[in-house]
């Protein structure tokens, strides 16, 4: 996985790879925070994302994509308001996360501007509050409207949503320049947080998940009088458009803001060195919990206006500021108990249930601990005292036991038997995970199994798609693969469910009957054996002619030696197959489906001349599918393989064929179209 690579090690084309991962999840990530006030992910493993984008493209810069998240700022506004096209982008802000990065900020602006290295560059400092960006445009001292920063290109209209927000004037006094965009943050407080939450719970409403969601969430509202309602408050980061601007610093403009009725925050220090803003930061870190609102961090700007006009900016955030962002948040409670928790893939998941706590505005009640690795390592056990850290809006995280003089409960043991369906859970040797091998029949894997089951590469059974499975599946028609086939016998509760006619039914019945017989290298991917894929399944059914065959050779004291002499199968596979069919629950789910289904042997493997040779399809194949094609190709005796290398005996290349054409050419690969792999077929069936 290119995830898992350093920067360092990634080659190319791996990078290009990375860069197109990165731009997707960031930009899911970046429409769940900005536009649905409803972030999937922490803030540290966001800027984690971001961190790895910047520093891959700093690597390799040919790679830059279009859509980079580094050319971009927030997200698109939402449909449902107003649009308005800042006059001035708001840019995000570049964050550094320890004092030796932020001296590497201030080293930067020196180097810029030309300065020496001991020059006396002013900075201000102010805590960075977390809420949602908005813009207020002042014309002849009236209020002409309020934005979301958006994209930072254009943002939502909020203008009447604005009425009842504390901090923030609707007139600017004489004096004040004709234009003037005033920026900064819309936040909650606290304790409104606290008594909104109430308030919506005792009504039946939506629960916010911290201050800043609530403020967001609180904003943007259709209807003005929702948004009247709650407790809002704005405070001013800084300017936009200013037909004249009332200082020369940072500090004079922002106290020019405040005289104008303002709140520019208490929080603030100005006209600083680095070092008296980074005494400032620790202070405002150790007092955090105090406060009452949240901030994330303190924002240091440089002073002089005229710098600030000599830095600029890049593509998405200034060259004068820098965001110096805190740790998580920690707090201390009780763990209570440990859930063993099972994942639709047969994961056996720790879950720490703890004596509620706050942490960052948020009740926790649960924490992560990963794996049984995790808990030995952190030593945990019912009845400690732990530190727990919460990164956002994702389940925390459990740092350590808190010493103490008493004595401490038992080590905690963990499960070798899933507590959902009692199957035995296995540990392979390279993984922490410890997974439920009991996949055909336990509960909380269900679903994934069965959507696998019915897959198009699997049993591909026609209209079964995930909808009717987990509708299927809530009303008790369905609890296994098995149960699918006993469908017909349920014909009159099928046609009970809504949108079930004696036609679609039918349909459906059919389709299932259809699929009785499959080939035995389908029948065996199906079952969700791990580690056995499509090429493994149809090296198995080759080896042993039926899946009895298969299921007895991987019972046994011999079992390894019998499964890893098959072409392809290795010990992690063997193991696989040893653990899977050692659990009776799955010997009774195979029995079940043989009583109902007949798997098709593959044809007998012919020596032809195309015996031996690696074979690689490509384009758009027009005369068979991909799949018909690699069966025939196997059928004589051939290889097949999705990629091209130096080992590619031929390539089958149709319409629309485009790297790996490329590659075999280069390689020098005989290539042949479609009618030129029909012609080699019956030549190669002539003569076996």
């Amino acid at each position: 996985m290119t995830a898992d690579l350093p920067v360092a090690a990634l080659t190319p084309d791996q990078a290009a790879a990375e860069l197109a991962r990165l731009a997707e999840l960031i930009a899911r990530h970046s429409a769940a925070y900005y536009q649905e006030d409803a972030p999937q992910i922490s803030d540290a493993d966001y800027d984690a994302l971001v961190q790895r984008n910047a520093a891959i493209e700093a690597a390799f810069p040919a790679a830059v994509r279009a859509d980079s998240p580094s050319l971009k700022v927030g997200a698109k506004a939402a449909a449902g308001f107003g649009k308005i096209a800042h006059s001035r982008p708001m840019l995000s802000l570049d964050n550094v996360f320890s004092d030796s990065e932020a001296h590497e900020f201030a080293a930067r602006v020196r180097r810029f501007l030309t300065l020496p290295e001991d020059a006396d560059v002013r900075f201000r400092a102010e805590a960075k509050i977390d809420g949602l960006s908005c813009a207020l445009r002042f014309e002849g001292g009236r209020l002409v409207h309020g934005a979301t920063r958006g994209d930072g290109a254009v943002g939502e209209e909020v203008t009447a949503n604005l009425a009842a927000v504390s901090g923030l004037v609707h007139g600017l006094p004489a004096g004040a320049p004709d234009v003037a965009e005033v920026r900064g943050e819309i936040y909650m407080g606290k304790q409104g947080f606290a008594d909104l939450n109430a308030r919506q719970a005792a009504e039946g409403g939506k629960i916010f998940a911290n201050p800043r969601n609530a403020a967001a969430g609180s904003l943007r509202q259709l209807d003005p009088a929702v948004s009247a309602s709650r407790p809002l408050a704005f405070i001013v980061h800084g300017w936009g458009e200013m037909s004249a601007l009332p200082g020369a610093t940072q500090s004079d403009v922002m106290a020019a803001i405040a005289g104008w009725g303002f709140d520019t925050g208490a929080l603030a220090l100005g006209d600083a060195t680095l070092d008296e803003c980074l005494a400032f930061t620790a202070d405002l870190e150790r007092r955090r919990a105090e406060l009452p609102f949240d901030i994330d961090g303190v924002v240091y700007k440089v002073e002089r206006l005229d710098w600030q006009e000599r830095l600029g900016q890049v593509a998405r955030s200034p060259r004068w500021a820098v965001a110096h962002k805190f740790p998580a948040e920690q707090a201390e409670t009780t763990l209570t108990f440990i859930d063993i928790q099972v994942g639709r893939t047969g994961a056996l998941t720790p879950v720490a249930r703890l004596a509620p706590v706050t942490v960052g505005g948020v009740v926790v009640t649960n924490a992560t601990l990963h794996n049984e690795d995790e808990i030995a390592r952190l030593d945990v056990r019912v009845g400690d005292r732990v530190r727990v850290q919460r990164a956002g809006d994702v389940i925390p995280q459990i740092l350590g036991v808190v010493p103490g003089d008493g004595a401490r409960g038992a080590a905690f043991s963990y499960p070798d038997h899933c507590p959902v369906c009692g199957s035995a859970a296995v540990r392979e040797a390279d993984e922490a995970v410890r997974r439920c091998t009991g996949g055909l029949t336990c509960p909380a894997q269900r679903h994934e199994r069965l959507r696998h089951f019915v897959s198009r590469t699997a049993f591909d059974i026609e209209g079964l798609g995930t909808e009717r499975l987990e509708l299927f599946a809530a009303h008790g028609l369905i609890d296994g693969p098995v149960s699918l086939f006993r469908l017909h016998q349920r014909r009159e509760a099928l046609l009970a469910l809504p949108g079930f006619k004696e036609k679609s039914v039918d349909k459906l019945l059919a389709a299932i009957d259809e699929r009785r017989r499959v080939s035995l290298d389908r029948f065996l991917f199906a079952l969700g054996i791990r580690h056995v894929g499509e090429v493994t399944a149809r090296d198995l059914a080759r080896a042993f002619r039926s899946a009895e065959a298969v299921a007895e050779a991987a019972q046994g004291p011999d079992a390894v030696n019998r499964l890893c002499a098959v072409n392809g199968i290795g010990a992690v596979v063997a193991q696989a197959l040893i653990d899977f069919f050692a659990e009776p629950h799955n010997r009774e789910t195979l029995a079940g489906l043989l009583a109902e289904v007949t798997p098709q042997p593959l044809p007998e493997v012919k020596q032809t001349g195309l015996s031996g040779k690696t074979i690689v399809f490509t384009g758009a194949l027009e005369k068979f599918t991909r799949e018909a094609a690699e069966a025939q190709a196997e059928a004589l005796g051939a290889k097949t393989s999705g990629s091209v290398s130096a080992k590619t005996s031929l390539l089958v290349a149709g319409p629309g064929a485009g790297s790996k054409l490329a590659k075999a050419q280069a390689l020098g690969v005989a290539v042949v179209d479609e009618e030129g792999w029909l012609a080699l077929v019956a030549a190669a069936e002539t003569e076996s």
